[in-house]
């Protein structure tokens, strides 16, 4: 089970997870793409990693953008699609269709780089989503989040019977320190990170690495195939 020499995309890898991803997918050798809707960013990001990293823009909202940036690309082995964030509020607050936005990235964002990304894709290859916690344990608050990890971990499942030569995965963190949470949590994110910690078995907070990890292994393994792998430290169950 290695992964080296292969052409790897990372959905949303300026930073975070796909950030870890796609830096350990270099050191490993593997050619690796990152995209981000902010080209600059995706390009500094890139080079701070070193080792041949192309930073490339991609919005994976915009339909036509996606079918064109696949257009260009040939020989893929392996998509992580890290692209996603939440929305924090009442089910009855605000505009639906404001709340539902990050959902629909989650879910059409993945169905639209799946689509457009087949026929650039080597048998074998392999998609990677990605879920969370908030499938298995959701919060007040966090609804639209519970339902986008629980698309992402489902994809995962169905597109297995509808593409037989691509493999299909996901990857479920559990709370992880990214920098999604500084714009979430602002200056309460220390604190809150510690108390969920507190009550993990593992009594730590996972990092990027540590979930950039698992979606290495999922790449790598060939007869792993609709699954979902949880780098929570055993959160759901507590």
């Amino acid at each position: 089970m290695t992964l080296t020499k292969k052409k790897i995309i990372v959905i949303g890898g300026s930073s975070g997870i796909g950030k870890s991803v796609a830096a350990l997918a270099s050191n490993l050798g593997n050619k690796v793409i990152i995209t981000s809707r902010n080209h600059p960013i995706a390009q500094l990001t890139a080079k701070s990693i070193g080792n041949g990293v192309e930073g490339m823009a991609l919005d994976i909202d915009d339909e036509s953008q996606v079918n064109e940036f696949f257009k260009k690309q040939s020989g893929i082995d392996h998509i992580y699609i890290a692209a996603g964030n939440t929305k924090i509020g009442s089910i009855t607050e605000g505009s639906l269709e404001d709340k539902l936005q990050t959902f629909n990235t989650r879910l059409k964002g993945s169905l639209r780089v799946v689509r457009a990304a087949l026929s650039a894709m080597n048998s074998g290859g392999s998609f990677v989503f990605t879920g969370g916690i908030s499938t298995d344990r959701p919060i007040p608050g966090a609804w639209v989040s519970g339902l986008g990890t629980a698309s992402a971990e489902q994809l995962a499942r169905v597109l297995v019977m509808e593409v037989p030569n691509i493999r299909f995965n996901a990857v479920s963190p559990g709370y992880t320190d990214t920098p999604m949470w500084d714009t979430i949590l602002q200056e309460n994110k220390k604190s809150v990170l510690a108390d969920v910690a507190a009550k993990l078995p593992t009594k730590k907070i996972a990092s990027p690495d540590e979930v950039a990890s698992a979606v290495i292994f999922l790449m790598s393994n060939n007869s792993v195939n609709g699954e979902v792998i949880h780098v929570d430290g055993g959160g759901r169950l507590v």
